[in-house]
């Protein structure tokens, strides 16, 4: 799927220094989100462009206790 000129595809973004391991992300959307071995996401860096993990993701930012979530169309910094 290609984008419009001007406009990027979403993607989900993890501050770590907020998250504290509920592990509601991972339950939600986990085509996006798995845990490491002490139960703190890992987040699929990938633009989301399949409209339904879009909805998902959205609603994983929603659920998060610690507001560690965010939907960003930043580009993503090296």
């Amino acid at each position: 799927m290609t984008e419009p000129a001007g406009r990027t595809a979403p993607r989900l973004r993890l501050d770590p220094t907020r998250c504290d391991g509920a592990g509601y992300c991972a339950e939600i959307v986990p085509e996006l989100v798995c845990l490491d071995d002490w139960g703190y996401p890992m987040v699929e860096p990938r633009p989301i462009e399949d409209p339904r993990l879009l909805r998902l993701a959205s609603r994983a930012v929603g659920q998060c206790p610690r507001v560690a979530l965010a939907l960003t169309t930043r580009p993503e910094r090296r």
